[in-house]
């Protein structure tokens, strides 16, 4: 049994990874930014095993420092701490992306990463064990995409940051990996289909092929995270194998729509 904490995990691929490792009889500690989506998470996930909650904006450091220090006082250790917390943003050029925007997708995924790696790091160091796991995304490695300049400019950053965590952990027992989730659809991919009807429109079909749903993927992933051993390992759910073959498919028979149980 693991003991573990998941930053920004009351929605999403987050609440999905949550629920995995509950189910496989892990204790978890949940985290979100309002009391309100906290309790919403613990109720949809009050069958699923042992699990608790706890305000924690990843964008304010002593935040995620009582985060950890709630986990030392539950659990008594933390095995792995996952840095979810992100913020999408993909409507806009990068011209025409509202400061604030900018301001709050720098400051939760690349600040917030920063904030629970420093925490988490230290804490683990201490304890004598640990594994550290970096959500990336779109852009983190290094592909362009339209709506995506600033977004995929943080997760970028979040490569080179990992990797020079990687590094200066090398000699210490503390783990250090990433995740590479794949096309997700979660309430923010949902959100911003919505938002720019059109252009989602354009790049449906292509999507359709590559995007999958968070009870497909989030049990593999537990399964991954769990297996870990080394750090420095990408865990990557679409690689470029699995991409190759569902495009061919799709050339003999279309996948069926992924995006209708949605609303879109």
């Amino acid at each position: 049994m693991a003991n573990i904490v998941i930053t920004g995990s009351t929605k999403g691929i987050g609440l999905g990874l949550a629920r995995e490792f509950a189910r496989g009889d892990h204790q978890v500690l949940i985290a979100g930014s309002h009391q309100a989506s906290i309790d919403d998470a613990l109720h949809t996930l009050k069958n699923c095993g042992t699990v608790y909650g706890k305000v924690a904006d990843v964008r304010d450091f002593q935040q995620v420092q009582a985060l950890w220090d709630e986990a030392q006082h539950l659990f008594g250790s933390v095995d792995i701490w996952i840095n979810n917390a992100g913020l999408a943003r993909t409507v806009w050029s990068i011209v025409d992306t509202p400061h604030d925007e900018v301001q709050a997708m720098i400051t939760t995924n690349m600040l917030g990463t920063i904030n629970g790696s420093k925490v988490a790091a230290s804490g683990m160091l201490q304890q004598g064990h640990g594994k550290i796991f970096n959500m990336l995304g779109g852009g983190s490695d290094g592909e362009t995409f339209p709506g995506m300049g600033i977004y995929g400019s943080t997760k970028r950053g979040l490569d080179y940051f990992t990797n020079a965590l990687v590094k200066e952990l090398k000699d210490t027992p503390v783990i250090v990996a990433k995740i590479r989730p794949g096309m997700i659809i979660t309430e923010g991919v949902i959100r911003e289909a919505k938002a720019d009807f059109d252009n989602f429109q354009k790049s449906r079909k292509m999507m359709n092929n590559l995007v999958d749903t968070v009870e497909t993927v989030a049990p593999w992933l537990v399964e991954q995270i769990l297996a870990t051993t080394k750090s420095g390992h990408k865990i990557r759910w679409l690689n470029g194998k699995k991409i190759a073959i569902r495009m061919l498919k799709s050339r003999i028979k279309a996948r069926q729509d992924q995006f209708e149980a949605f609303g879109l």
